[in-house]
């Protein structure tokens, strides 16, 4: 049968304090949108419409690789009109919609399968989702007969005995796509607000003989996300559902409470992470490796064997065996061999480093291409910009650089080549040369009592 599904995202969000749209801030390193969209995606429902308004452009441009569609709503007049925005999209289809809103990014993969199966095996024409709260005030009530829902009565509606009701409505559906498009055509505003209800359509069908069904889900999955008070406890919960997922995998956290693993990341068993990491984007750490305190590391991959301490790594690799930090920031397009050193307060850009080469500390490496089995000085840098363009460095295996040296761009080092300490090189290197230079030391005998210097 055909699956497809509606994400509710045209909300401003006032409570949210923000410029930004609602469904753009991030949970866990990814917008609440992109996780639902992935979680409609991983229970098979390909065919994704977004209702936009708000923000519309950024949400098209955050959502832009998750090949989706989209429908415009212009005036937020309700669940029911933002779905009316969207009967385009359903125009023709038969088969099943699942409606989500784009702020509830902790429903899981197998409770939307449930849903459609729910309503699928049972013959619904719509089924929602709900909850059981203890303190249900503020929620719409599901009021039952006969096991089917009977009705959605919002809380300001209910009377006394509807109040003592702890079941609420989830704002989560499956509809048979012909029924709701018949549904919407008699949806009205009729209310207090002017707005129009998908929850009044649950009354519209059962007029017209059809069943509507229910699927109690635990409540956590379901939450909104309508101030930063939700969004730190949303962030809360998903953060501790991904660090359980890798504890179980067979990774160890020394305090998980105060490790930040994004939804995307994959780690191996036996790494060891230690406490105020952030790893974000699509890394991968494979096995046994150390992540120390204090590093931020996005949309890398890490080889095994691989130490890092207090560093960032950016959109880069760093082969197996290779230590990293302290204090060393990797920046995109980066690729460490393995066996390498890369060591306190150097930075690389843009460059290749060869295996078991050793860049120890207080080194600059930009769009450079670097062998095997060298060694960089303290102090070295790469000068890459000459103030209009940038230019590459290619350095063979077993080349030595002396402490402080330049290498100005574009320059060729030869395998088996030495520099001087102090050199700055701005010719080519021959192999097997040792190239110097500077500016030949000289010492003036008296210098000092002569300027009547002396202390």
């Amino acid at each position: 049968m055909y699956k497809c599904a509606i994400i509710l995202a045209a909300g401003k969000g006032k409570r949210m304090k923000s410029t930004l749209p609602k469904v753009l801030h991030k949970v866990c390193g990814k917008e609440m949108v992109n996780h639902v969209i992935d979680t409609m995606r991983a229970s098979d429902l390909s065919d994704i419409n977004i209702v936009i308004g708000n923000g519309s452009d950024d949400v098209k441009e955050s959502t832009k690789f998750t090949d989706v569609t989209y429908s415009f709503q212009d005036k937020q007049l309700g669940t029911g009109h933002a779905i009316m925005c969207a009967k385009e999209f359903l125009k023709h289809k038969k088969g099943i919609v699942a409606i989500f809103n784009g702020d509830v990014p902790l429903m899981r993969e197998d409770t939307v399968r449930r849903l459609i199966n729910t309503h699928q095996d049972n013959g619904y024409q719509c089924t929602v989702a709900t909850s059981i709260l203890e303190d249900p005030t503020g929620y719409g009530r599901i009021i039952r007969k006969d096991g089917l829902v009977d009705r959605i009565v919002e809380h300001k509606d209910c009377n006394k005995e509807q109040l003592n009701t702890k079941e609420i409505n989830a704002g989560i559906y499956c509809f048979d796509i012909e029924s709701l498009v018949k549904g919407l055509d008699k949806l009205t505003n009729n209310n207090a607000q002017g707005e129009y209800y998908l929850t009044d359509i649950v009354e519209i069908l059962k007029d017209n003989g059809k069943t509507v069904g229910a699927m109690v889900v635990d409540y956590e999955e379901t939450m909104g996300v309508n101030s930063r008070v939700d969004l730190a406890e949303v962030e809360k919960i998903l953060r501790n559902r991904i660090n359980k997922i890798h504890l179980d995998n067979g990774v160890t956290f020394i305090n998980p409470e105060n490790t930040y693993i994004g939804s995307d990341v994959q780690i191996g068993r036996d790494t060891i992470i230690y406490p105020n990491n952030t790893i974000e984007g699509t890394t991968v750490i494979k096995e046994n490796c150390i992540i120390h305190s204090n590093c931020r590391i996005k949309d890398s991959t890490i080889e095994s064997g691989v130490s890092v301490d207090n560093s960032v790594i950016l959109e880069s690799t760093v082969g197996e065996n290779t230590t990293v930090g302290p204090f060393a920031y990797i920046r995109p397009e980066t690729t460490i061999g393995k066996h390498a050193r890369i060591g306190d307060f150097v930075e690389i850009k843009k460059s290749i480093i060869g295996d078991n080469t050793k860049v120890s500390h207080l080194t600059y490496i930009g769009d450079a291409e670097v062998g095997e089995n060298c060694n960089f000085g303290c102090g070295t840098v790469v000068v890459n910009y000459d103030g209009k363009g940038k230019y590459k460095t290619r350095i063979g295996n077993n080349a030595f650089v002396g402490c402080n040296s330049n290498l100005v761009s574009p320059v060729e080092i030869d395998d088996n080549t030495y520099i001087a300490a102090g050199s700055t090189i701005t010719d080519h290197v021959t192999k097997g040369s040792l190239a110097i230079a500077r500016a030949r030391q000289k010492n003036i005998e008296g210098w000092v009592n002569k300027k009547g210097m002396k202390k």
